[in-house]
């Protein structure tokens, strides 16, 4: 079973995912980029690596989420990781760390992920209205 990894759809999920509008990466892009260039784009199967990488870069994100990540196969963990509502299949039950410490780090790691998100998201307000005071 050849299980293609769709690069144009994972940039689209994770521009999505960061709250980033087409508009906006294109501005991002270069003055040759515009919103339907990004729609054809993310309809690519394959895209250049040059391209890609500089897509991860402006996105923030390493390239090799674009070219591993497969919906599918993140589906077809999950479903054979958790079955029948028994969650016994993901407790681990000889934690080799404290419970607490696990989830101090999982808040810890959450928050810098809401800071970076907030970052990003008034980096991109600046981006726009500088594209605003453009028009």
């Amino acid at each position: 079973m050849d299980n293609k990894i769709h690069e144009g759809r994972n940039v689209k999920r994770f521009r999505e995912m960061l709250g980033i509008k087409q508009e906006a990466l294109a501005y991002d892009l270069g003055e040759d980029w515009n919103q339907k260039k990004i729609s054809l784009l993310e309809q690519k199967e394959n895209i250049d690596p040059p391209l890609l990488q500089q897509i991860a870069s402006v996105l923030k994100i390493p390239v090799e989420a674009f070219q591993n990540f497969d919906e599918q196969q993140a589906i077809n963990i999950i479903a054979n990781t958790i079955t029948n509502n028994d969650n016994g299949a993901v407790v681990n039950h000889y934690p080799v760390f404290h419970p607490i410490d696990a989830l101090i780090k999982l808040h810890e790691e959450k928050i810098a992920l809401y800071e970076r998100m907030l970052k990003e998201k008034d980096e991109m307000m600046a981006r726009l209205e500088k594209l605003m005071e453009g028009k």
